[in-house]
């Protein structure tokens, strides 16, 4: 894969990151406010699709969600497990791929 793919790549995760930190401080914000709040499961579901890092900053340095079973556990395991597929992706992309090209080649195609 071309560096600038991988590059542009990670730099729509980062935008996506900012965009979910954005959301949960929003929800915050409303919190504090007493007003309109962003639902729970579309909170997970965002932070799922790829945006647990933001989710856990923002989880972190707005004191948002620390309490709620779901949260506590949820945002810090995804925060290393996304942080960590990124990183390898940006440093060894070409073996992930051969890899993945290698194990799509013993799957049998029913």
């Amino acid at each position: 894969m071309a560096s600038e793919t991988i590059l542009t790549v990670a730099a729509l995760a980062a935008l996506y990151n900012v965009f979910v930190f954005g959301i949960y401080a929003f929800d915050k914000l409303a919190a504090r406010k007493g007003s309109w709040r962003v639902r729970e499961s579309t909170l997970i579901f965002l932070a799922v699709l790829g945006g647990g890092t933001g989710a856990f900053f923002c989880q972190r340095l707005l004191r948002h969600k620390t309490r709620k079973p779901p949260f506590r556990l949820l945002l810090p395991i995804l925060f290393v497990l996304q942080s960590t597929t990124g990183l390898i992706l940006l440093l060894v992309p070409d073996q992930v791929f051969a890899a993945a090209g290698y194990l799509g080649a013993l799957t049998p195609l029913h």
